[in-house]
């Protein structure tokens, strides 16, 4: 069991059993029990675990159907349960989620699918960090000058803007 604290400063445990598995499907008709499976036409041939780790709203649906006994004690809605994940609060959420299916995986001797996780998230990770290198080495002024062409500024006023002569 993993837990993470969301932004109203409320603990949630994420225990992914076999009974929590059917209830993300039942809710969502995601199967976690196939996460590194072929991505189906449905979900546009992406593998649900890319899907998950990408799409921060399916991610959010996923957590809340896990938790969703403990939101139903605590009368939270699912739009209250989103809305107070964000910034550090996804984030814990998001690596208790991966963390406690990796481990569920490795529990029920398939450390392939663990292995596959633990991929994607480095995969997804080292993606991040070149698309953020590349973003960062946008020179702006070069990328403008480019789009439009060197602009004199010291152009003479239009003839509309000229007294008459």
């Amino acid at each position: 069991m993993t837990t993470f604290k969301d932004n109203e400063g409320r603990d949630w445990q994420i225990d992914i059993t076999v009974d929590a598995i059917k209830r993300v499907k039942g809710l969502l008709d995601v199967n976690l029990a196939e996460i590194n499976a072929p991505g189906s036409a449905e979900g546009g041939g992406v593998p649900l675990m890319t899907r998950i780790e990408t799409d921060i709203m399916l991610l959010c649906d996923v957590i809340y159907a896990l938790c969703k006994p403990q939101a139903d004690s605590h009368n939270v809605s699912d739009e209250q349960f989103g809305a107070a994940l964000g910034g550090d609060a996804i984030a814990a959420a998001h690596d208790a989620f991966w963390r406690e299916l990796a481990d569920f995986f490795r529990k029920v001797r398939r450390g392939d699918v663990a292995q596959a996780i633990d991929k994607q998230i480095e995969l997804v990770h080292a993606a991040v960090d070149r698309a953020t290198t590349a973003i960062n080495s946008v020179n702006v002024d070069e990328a403008v000058e480019e789009a439009f062409g060197s602009q004199s500024t010291n152009s003479p006023a239009s003839s509309a803007s000229t007294p008459g002569r």
